[in-house]
């Protein structure tokens, strides 16, 4: 049995999202938070988020235990990309990107 979360249109650059998930890709949940919690990277407090929703959403949908609760997957992907102009010297534009991501966190039961 598995549960999921998934926060779309967060204003991260998904490269920058993509470290902090790393951490704590295969990690017991619990264990996932801790290291989150101390992480000093903008992601970190994003992920520790959604994690959380992915475990509320095991305990209260599904009845899953909380100890046996493991993260089987985390991603994040890609969203839509705000453009913006900024003025250059001779007359050109300079299109700064600022990127979105869609984070996705799935928690199952370790047997």
């Amino acid at each position: 049995m598995e549960a999921k979360a998934i926060a779309k249109y967060v204003r991260i650059a998904p490269r920058k999202a993509q470290i902090v998930a790393d951490l704590v890709r295969g990690k017991d949940v619990d264990e996932a938070i801790a290291i989150l919690k101390y992480t000093p990277k903008k992601g970190a407090k994003i992920i520790e988020k959604v994690v959380k929703s992915a475990v509320a959403n095991a305990e209260n949908n599904f009845d899953l235990d909380r100890e046996n609760l493991y993260i089987s997957e985390i991603y994040a992907n890609e969203g839509p990309t705000m453009k913006r102009m900024r003025p250059r010297a001779q007359g050109r534009g300079y299109v700064i990107r600022k990127r979105n991501s869609h984070i996705g966190v799935v928690v199952k039961e370790r047997e």
